[in-house]
């Protein structure tokens, strides 16, 4: 009888066991995920078929014990990644042996797939999140290569393939952090992050200009007595007159409220879906369709408004709010993201000039100034000699305004501007 299944590097675990009088191993090849919970979400797993998938999948040739991609890219590319079993039709005379071959099938490989994960990168982002709940995806935002997708708390892929515990099955389902959700899949509400879209939206539609002031005084506001005691709030009143750049440093909620009315309904999301919000992401891992608004669209004045900062009802992927930041390195295209590594790599864009150039160019001098500049939301991730371009956003995520015990999601965006190599969005 099978004691248990170990890797071959618990080598004094192994020891211990062989210790043991008429305890013996055998070696059996089996799927191992060298990088453990940082990729977890992202390789998935392979588990051994069971009766309901084999009665699915028997007319493609799966037999009981074959191993299935049961997650993860294991699961997304089953198809390429199975090799199929050879065999041989013979006969054999009175002795056993081999008399005549009447059909042979040489066994084939499934494909080796490279990805363009940086594993170094991915390591590094999931060790940063130590253990909170969270996401984040790295990409070149030029190329569109995606470097990283993490996922935060996560779980060892190993466990599925060498026979998972029910005492560690139900450790993982139990945890308040749900370790076996895949954050990087989902969407969010973005909060502030989501600003710079809002601002091109409405520097393209005339809606706003760069250096129109509004006069907001104190830290709440409303549009008028219909809007009875809802208000929107920011953190702080600059005392003055509030243009692009100011409200970008100081992230100004009653700004980007003011200018998504200014741009309108029908146009802030008719323009949304020149970012691909609230369509299908042309990229293998399926990812969570983003969105401007459920599906009775916005509503009212107030989700407008909520939506011009990333409230409301908008909610992104890490991986599309990020994309959504390479129009402003790339002349006001929207690059397409790549997982699989080409030969040749040739940046393909996913949506043409959804801003000009100029805009673009605009933009990413204000995002510079949310870093450089001393009173800039994010200043404290300037680094020195390192110009980065970078918004921050806290996304609430209470059921109403007196919910002061509800919860946030903290996120920050930023892209090397000097040599826009790497561009990472973090939640």
């Amino acid at each position: 009888a099978t004691i248990a299944s170990l890797p071959q590097d618990e080598v004094e675990r192994i020891n211990q066991l062989l210790d043991i009088p008429g305890v013996s191993k055998q070696d059996v090849p089996a799927r191992v995920y060298p990088y453990g919970e940082a990729a977890a979400h992202l390789t998935g797993y392979v588990q051994e078929i069971n009766a309901d998938e084999l009665a699915e999948r028997e007319d493609e040739g799966y037999r009981a014990g074959d191993m299935l991609g049961k997650s993860g890219l294991e699961q997304v590319y089953e198809e390429r990644l199975r090799g199929q079993d050879g065999g041989i039709v013979y006969i054999t005379d009175e002795a056993g042996e081999t008399k005549e071959v009447l059909a042979e099938k040489a066994p084939q490989d499934g494909e080796n797939i490279q990805l363009t994960i940086d594993m170094v990168l991915q390591e590094a982002l999931y060790n940063e999140l130590k253990g909170d709940a969270g996401t984040a995806t790295a990409l070149h935002p030029i190329s569109g290569e995606v470097l990283s997708l993490v996922n935060s708390p996560a779980y060892d892929p190993n466990q599925f393939v060498l026979g998972l515990s029910e005492e560690q099955w139900n450790d993982w389902n139990e945890d308040p952090d749900k370790p076996l959700l895949n954050r990087f899949a989902q969407t969010y509400a973005p909060g502030s992050a989501f600003k710079p879209v809002t601002a091109a939206i409405g520097l393209e539609t005339g809606a706003i200009t760069p250096d129109e002031q509004f006069d907001i005084s104190g830290k709440t506001w409303r549009a008028d007595e219909s809007w009875g005691d809802y208000t929107v709030t920011r953190v702080s009143d600059p005392g003055s007159p509030v243009d692009l750049q100011k409200a970008f440093i100081y992230s100004d909620n009653i700004y980007f409220a003011q200018a998504a009315l200014a741009i309108s309904e029908e146009t802030f999301s008719s323009e949304a879906e020149r970012f691909g919000i609230g369509e299908s992401m042309p990229f293998a891992y399926p990812i969570k369709t983003s969105q401007l608004a459920g599906e009775d669209g916005i509503k009212n004045d107030i989700q407008l408004a909520d939506s011009g900062y990333g409230q409301g009802e908008v909610a992104m992927s890490a991986l599309h709010l990020a994309l959504s930041f390479t129009p402003f390195v790339n002349e006001g295209n929207l690059i397409k993201p790549q997982l699989e590594r080409q030969t040749e790599s040739s940046p393909e864009v996913w949506h043409e000039q959804v801003m000009t150039a100029d805009t673009a160019r605009l933009i990413l001098d204000n995002l510079i100034q949310v870093v450089e500049h001393p009173n800039g939301t994010g200043r404290a991730a300037k680094i020195p000699g390192t110009t980065l371009a970078a918004k921050t956003g806290t996304a609430e995520l209470k059921q109403s305004k007196e919910d002061t015990a509800g919860k946030e999601n903290g996120w920050f965006v930023a892209l090397d501007t000097d040599n826009p190599e790497l561009l990472i969005a973090m939640m």
